[in-house]
């Protein structure tokens, strides 16, 4: 007997000695641009992170900004109900750690100190508006665990809504690639639209803006001799916007979005080049009705495809390579690192969206 008594004893000790389980960490990035507005939402695992929760709608904040220099009522309107949506996301995922960005559209314009005091009254989510350089680097470390041992230089560009940003990457460690040199173009899709009439567009309007972006792209190009290394076959062409997914699913042959298969992809450069030219040249009735395009995404479309082309043109790499990913993904990581979770280059492979 007692030595039963010792035994119940000692087996109820282990019971209850067992240390309490910490709440696991849920970290949110949330990336505000001109055209879109993304939430991410995840928790740290071995191998990096899993996604638990996302939101993507297209708000375009920076309607009419590049005639007016004010965010519109009706843009702030948009956003603003889409930012609810997240902070509902958020709070029912209750989140530890987030970082909040805005981009392009906000930084132009002359009342975006109002509108972020508004967004903080009406949603509780504080907006950091950050710098074109900031930006940069966070597109960067999302699309980090794509670079390809294989190249030592890559080019990493995403055409967003306000502006284009172009990095210039060694990547010679592909778990610490070194930015030599970037920059950020007022060319983005959104800002384009309210230029031109992308429903009506001329071959002729479409060759002009082409020559515009490319006519920027010269000096950086030349600077960095980066069609030295483009000849030589070390540079990985890596693109990563909605306009560069979209055409890589037409090149995919999808008939409907798959981030899994669209996410990394390879696809020969010579190939994507022609159905850039097609797609962005096409009536708009053509367009809408492509897979995976329709028509809330075939005006915004245009302008995409014609900053894409002058990007191949410059820079003609065999290859190129897509990135489902970005701005909210480099949030993330950085979240990850700084509360002391080291977010693998494989990690983020995990995200099933």
């Amino acid at each position: 007997m007692p030595d039963d008594r010792r035994n119940h004893r000692s087996r109820f000790k282990r019971r209850n000695s067992t240390p309490y389980k910490k709440k696991q960490p849920v970290f949110a990035a949330l990336d505000l641009g001109t055209n879109n507005c993304r939430l991410l939402v995840a928790t740290p695992t071995r191998e990096g992170f899993r996604v638990i929760d996302a939101f993507s709608r297209i708000v375009r904040l920076g309607e009419g900004i590049s005639h007016s220099g004010q965010l519109s009522d009706a843009a702030m309107e948009r956003a603003i109900e889409a930012l609810t949506i997240c902070a509902s996301k958020i709070n029912k995922r209750q989140v530890t750690m987030m970082r909040s960005v805005a981009t392009e559209a906000c930084r132009l314009a002359d009342n975006c100190g109002a509108f972020v005091d508004e967004v903080f009254e009406q949603t509780g989510i504080a907006l950091d508006v950050i710098s074109s350089q900031e930006e940069a680097r966070l597109a960067v470390m999302g699309c980090q665990s794509l670079f390809k041992p294989s190249y030592d230089r890559a080019i990493v560009f995403d055409i967003g809504g306000g502006s284009t940003e172009i990095i210039w990457i060694d990547t010679t460690d592909t778990l610490n690639p070194e930015i030599i040199d970037w920059i950020s173009m007022p060319y983005g899709v959104v800002r384009l639209a309210d230029r031109y009439d992308f429903r009506n567009l001329t071959v002729a309007e479409y060759e002009e803006i082409i020559a515009s972006v490319t006519e920027q792209l010269i000096p950086f190009s030349e600077r960095n001799n980066m069609n030295d290394f483009i000849v030589e076959g070390r540079v990985q062409l890596l693109g990563s916007s909605g306009t560069v997914t979209t055409l890589a699913s037409l090149g995919l042959g999808l008939n409907a979005y798959d981030r899994s298969i669209v996410d990394g992809a390879k696809l020969d450069l010579a190939k994507i080049k022609h159905i850039t030219n097609d797609v962005g040249t096409m009536s708009f009735a053509d367009r809408a009705s492509l897979s995976c395009v329709g028509e809330e995404r075939a005006d915004l479309l245009v302008p995409g495809c014609a900053i894409f082309e002058s990007l191949l043109r410059s820079w003609p790499a065999e290859y190129i390579y897509v990135a489902d990913r970005g701005i909210r993904e480099g949030v993330l990581r950085s979240l990850l690192n700084r509360s002391g979770f080291v977010a693998s280059r494989q990690g983020d492979q995990e995200m099933q969206l």
